[in-house]
């Protein structure tokens, strides 16, 4: 863990990155302790400017509402779909994979061409009829982008699989008797984890920007408060009043920024023979 640590030190956007995410994880934790009420209450009168008003540094939304309570439930609910749509699209993704690349042969055929099947419909278009289809809500979100993501995953797992089925260490486990899925969970996965732990931390950004895409178009939770649906709602008065959709748009720039410079540092530190030789 200190050579993993010192080679991700090493990479300063990745620690600049860690920074950001750790101030935006802060935001969602701390949002129902700084903000109790319910940030679709109205608070003050509309389109109140930034430092316009004491106690609202952030100004007032369309309706009164406080856009600063917004901007820090929005970072739960973005943080809280990222996490949970990448965790479901690695359970798919990750035992697809890992059978077709293990196994091959025709099972491999099989798992490829139900792969493919997913990969040649756009995922955002998928999403959205998957939407259509089912209610609107934080858990079909969640599964929406969770179905459109595992694809990626499968064939990543795929590949390293296959790298690894031949290797000595898995040939000494066939002969000492384990059976397919000890070897596969034990011997391995563990090996083909740090592509994974990388493609985790970028699909986490890609599924905080595909919720703020879906929740702009209207297809998100009304219930809750996202940062997608602060764009989309002040979408109409981006002329007369920018900083409505500036502001949650920024929090989207940084936090999809920050997770991309997390995953270059990840990638330098789980692949420290990848940075010797471009050093």
């Amino acid at each position: 863990m200190k050579d993993f640590w010192k080679r991700f030190q090493y990479n300063r956007g990745a620690v600049i990155g860690l920074f950001i995410l750790a101030l935006v994880v802060l935001a969602a934790i701390l949002a129902p302790v700084v903000f109790p009420q319910s940030p679709w209450k109205m608070v003050q009168r509309p389109f109140l400017a930034p430092f316009e008003y004491t106690g609202l540094p952030l100004g007032t939304d369309a309706l009164g509402r406080d856009v600063l309570s917004g901007l820090f439930h929005g970072a739960y609910v973005s943080l809280l779909v990222g996490l949970v749509s990448t965790i479901v699209a690695l359970a798919i993704g990750v035992p697809v994979g890992a059978m077709a690349g293990y196994f091959a042969g025709r099972t491999d055929d099989a798992l490829m061409r139900f792969t493919e099947f997913f990969q040649t419909i756009p995922s955002f278009a998928l999403a959205i009829v998957l939407l259509a289809i089912f209610q609107p809500s934080l858990t079909f979100v969640i599964i929406a982008i969770a179905v459109v993501s595992w694809p990626p995953v499968a064939r990543l797992v795929r590949g390293e699989v296959l790298s690894l089925r031949t290797r000595e260490f898995v040939e000494a486990a066939t002969l000492s008797g384990l059976g397919n899925t000890q070897i596969i969970l034990r011997h391995v996965l563990p090996n083909a984890l740090p592509p994974i732990i990388v493609l985790a931390s970028l699909m986490v950004a890609q599924a905080i920007l595909l919720e703020s895409s879906l929740s702009f178009l209207g297809l998100g939770d009304p219930n809750v408060m996202s940062w997608g649906y602060m764009i989309g709602a002040a979408r109409t008065v981006i002329r007369t009043a920018w900083w409505l959709s500036f502001l949650p748009g920024m929090a989207i720039l940084l936090t999809v920024l920050a997770l991309n410079l997390i995953g270059e540092g990840l990638n330098d530190a789980l692949n420290p023979r990848l940075t010797r030789k471009s050093e």
